[in-house]
């Protein structure tokens, strides 16, 4: 890919946190959830941690699954899709790490990546820190749409309202290109926030929480689905197990055969979108 079809390609990505029509980032965790979400016409996929790291036989958010989340990032750039890589922490305490870390995915043809603040013990990275990161990412990516995650209504500790806005403010003055507060569900507050802010806020969806629609006229611009895709798909999966033992029989409606699974793979072919470097 030459270096103008690569600088459209991030413009194409961002042009699609739209007020009025957010972006929503359903979120993968292989190559084969990917490929699915993309042939049920879905333009933009992101990737769950959780589901990257269960996948894996390890923990989430402890910073474990760089080459995970690499290797991952490496097949998925080959979808005719634009990809948002979740990078939990940056994998990394140095802001020079993670700066060559966005720029690695970034070279492989990875539109953006999901930056968070929290860390493993239920604290938040110190602000002063976590912009020093956000500044190191868009000065070696400067073309990656970072999005950038402040865990404040997510974990247990220091929060609220104000916290938030002074994270997501400080994050946006960085140079983040957009920000996302998981949790976050009180229409009046996200209305709140997205009037202080001049880039695109993300929330997570929750079958508790506004539905997009309402999300929409709250000026929202993206919602990702999270785990909620991996877990659902768990939860499907042990349905059917059960159903099979108890000599019931399983919802199969809309379920895809052998061939159209095994398909899924051709997406990943040099054919799917010319090749790498295409």
């Amino acid at each position: 890919m030459n270096d103008t079809n690569a600088a459209a390609r991030f413009d194409e990505f961002r042009a699609l946190h739209r007020s009025g029509a957010p972006l929503v980032l359903p979120n993968a965790w292989d190559h084969a959830s990917a490929a699915a979400l993309v042939a049920a016409g879905f333009r933009a996929v992101g990737t769950t941690s959780l589901g990257v790291a269960a996948a894996a036989g390890k923990p989430d958010a402890t910073g474990d699954t760089r080459a995970e989340t690499l290797a991952l990032a490496r097949g998925l750039s080959r979808l005719d899709a634009f990809v948002s890589v979740d990078i939990e922490g940056g994998f990394a305490h140095d802001p020079a790490e993670v700066g060559a870390l966005a720029a690695e995915l970034a070279a492989l043809g990875v539109v953006g990546v999901n930056l968070e603040d929290g860390r493993p013990d239920g604290s938040l990275t110190e602000l002063d820190h976590q912009c020093a990161v956000i500044r190191a990412v868009k000065a070696t990516a400067p073309a990656l749409f970072l999005n950038a995650r402040a865990d404040t209504y997510w974990l247990a500790g220091p929060g609220g309202t104000e916290e938030t806005e002074a994270r997501v403010l400080a994050y946006q003055e960085a140079g983040a290109d957009g920000v996302f507060v998981p949790a976050l569900q009180e229409p009046t507050v996200i209305s709140a926030l997205v009037s202080t802010l001049q880039v695109p806020l993300n929330v997570l969806y929750s079958p508790a929480g506004p539905a997009v629609p309402e999300l929409a006229r709250l000026g929202v611009r993206r919602v990702s689905t999270g785990s909620l895709l991996f877990r659902s798909a768990l939860h499907a999966a042990v349905s059917t197990a059960r159903s099979v033992a108890a000599g019931t029989p399983p919802a199969t409606e809309g379920l895809p055969g052998y061939a159209e699974a095994a398909a899924l793979a051709d997406a990943f072919t040099d054919a799917g979108r010319g090749g790498p470097g295409a």
